[in-house]
């Protein structure tokens, strides 16, 4: 009875140490990546949690939602990062998905920033434009 107790227990922290070991070296191989989710996503919440504070007021359930999404990014970035070990071929795998996803994370906290009042609207406006160079610029004397 005492061996198959200890052998249980071995058996449970091994396999723990073997996970533990493997994601310790997948998130200090890919730090920088890690990183950037962490600022991009905070930076964001920074200046939406000052933007509602100024617009509302303070509310706790829309200030979670920064950990929530910075979460639920960390477990993307994560996934992503296995299967690239996983399969070599796939290499580009978490540049390609999150690449867009951070860019438009900067958008909001840009817009986030203007809100909360340190980007003044032209200057948003001329970031603005410049993204979506495409349409063209804003003309300021057309009257709306």
């Amino acid at each position: 009875m005492k061996t198959g107790y200890t052998l249980t227990i071995a058996s449970i922290s091994g396999f723990m140490s073997f996970l533990c070991s493997y994601f310790l070296k997948m998130t200090m191989s890919n730090s920088e990546q890690y990183l950037a989710i962490v600022a991009v996503v905070l930076l964001d919440g920074f200046f939406g949690i000052i933007a509602g504070i100024k617009r509302e007021g303070f509310q706790t359930r829309k200030a979670l939602k920064v950990l929530k999404t910075l979460f639920v990014w960390i477990l993307i970035l994560t996934t992503l990062l296995s299967v690239e070990l996983g399969f070599p071929g796939t290499s580009w795998l978490s540049e390609t998905v999150l690449i867009p996803l951070i860019l438009l994370q900067l958008l909001s906290a840009i817009k986030n920033a203007s809100m909360a009042g340190f980007i003044s609207n032209d200057t948003l406006n001329i970031l603005l434009d410049r993204v979506d160079i495409h349409k063209g610029l804003r003309d300021k004397n057309k009257k709306k």
